[in-house]
């Protein structure tokens, strides 16, 4: 029988010892192994999250996401993400896990998507902190290694936020990222970056701050600002891929790199080319495209043109003659570092009603 992987006891270096840490966030139907490889190519975060593994009666390990595990040629360490409540499946699951080289465990405390929270399962937690310290009290003797958490700062208000930021360190929490809206605030409100503040300065681990990070000046802002280890970014990154490396240009005091629309165009290829598969029909994999260039869109141009005529494309030719038009023009022209005031990213007309996790489609407001 093949050894376990050994379990890290401490969290691993970054890419650049001694900066702020950076993370990519977990995203359902995004984080995959293609993306995840598509993001290393351009500039890899210190940490990747995968997409939460499903725990219920019924549930095993989803194959797709065990690859972006076993599969990882990143060369950054992947924390496997859980999301449930039951102690008994949720303890199967990490045992299955570890048999697997993940960097640690990770709990989504966080989901805002009404699918998961009504079955009381990610942020829907939050409601609960007796429950919640149960699950941690768990998870913490089952994980030898390192255990994490994703957490937002409360469901419909902050009131129970003290308390679970002492469960924290209760149960010796390895590494806390706060996404710092409620679960009723979706990705909506403003940012409240003063409790990320506040879970700094109770907690005895690293804080991730999560939340609108949208470019490295932003990342460095908010840390000043929060104090915290590091930031945690996720619908940013997929609007801007180099936006790790930016960071680590910025907190090392460097010029930051010049992203090109030309760039974009040859970042919108390789996102193609790496998530095409043969079972996947062109129109779906075209209309998946759609959904990750809502956010390139945001920094291509200040009137929202490049989204308007995107989101009308019906193939694979289609979809590239526009990008061709939009990103070819002026191949030189600057991206824009942040996304222009008033553009928005939303899901295009493919997009069900009422996605079934923290996906695309929750993630686009």
């Amino acid at each position: 029988m093949a050894s376990l992987p050994i379990p890290l006891s401490t969290l691993p270096p970054a890419v650049a010892p001694g900066q702020p840490l950076t993370a990519l966030a977990p995203m359902q139907d995004v984080t995959d192994l293609a993306f995840m490889r598509v993001m290393a190519h351009f500039g890899a975060p210190d940490y990747f999250f995968t997409e939460f593994f499903r725990v219920h009666s019924q549930s095993r390990l989803e194959k797709h996401i065990l690859r972006s595990i076993d599969e990882n040629t990143t060369g950054r360490p992947i924390f496997a993400q859980l999301i449930g409540e039951d102690l008994g499946h949720l303890q199967r699951t990490v045992e299955d896990l570890l048999h697997h080289n993940v960097a640690g465990i990770d709990l989504n405390l966080g989901c805002p998507a009404p699918k998961i929270y009504r079955k009381n399962v990610g942020g829907g937690l939050l409601r609960e902190p007796a429950r919640v310290a149960e699950i941690l009290s768990m998870l913490r003797a089952a994980v030898p290694g390192l255990f994490t958490v994703k957490l937002r700062i409360g469901f419909e208000d902050t009131g129970h936020f003290d308390r679970l930021l002492d469960l924290m360190n209760e149960h010796r929490v390895d590494l806390l990222s706060v996404h710092g809206r409620t679960v009723k605030e979706m990705y909506r409100s403003e940012v409240h970056y003063d409790f990320i503040a506040r879970a700094v300065a109770r907690v005895r681990c690293p804080v991730l701050a999560n939340g609108n990070v949208t470019s490295a000046v932003r990342a460095g802002e908010i840390l000043r600002e929060t104090r915290a280890a590091g930031v945690m970014i996720g619908r940013h990154a997929i609007r801007n891929p180099w936006i790790f490396r930016q960071c680590r240009e910025h907190f090392a005091g460097r010029p930051l790199m010049r992203i090109t629309l030309g760039d974009v165009r040859n970042y919108v290829e390789r996102l193609y080319q790496a998530t095409l598969s043969p079972d996947f029909p062109e129109r779906a994999h075209v209309n998946k495209m759609k959904k990750y260039l809502n956010f390139v869109g945001q920094s291509v141009d200040s009137t929202g043109a490049f989204l308007h005529d995107m989101r009308r494309a019906q193939s694979e030719a289609e979809l590239f003659a526009i990008c061709d038009r939009h990103l070819l023009a002026e191949p030189q022209r600057e991206f824009s570092p942040e996304p222009y005031p008033g553009i928005i990213a939303r899901p295009n007309c493919e997009t069900p009603a009422e996605a079934d996790g923290c996906s695309l489609e929750t993630i686009s407001g």
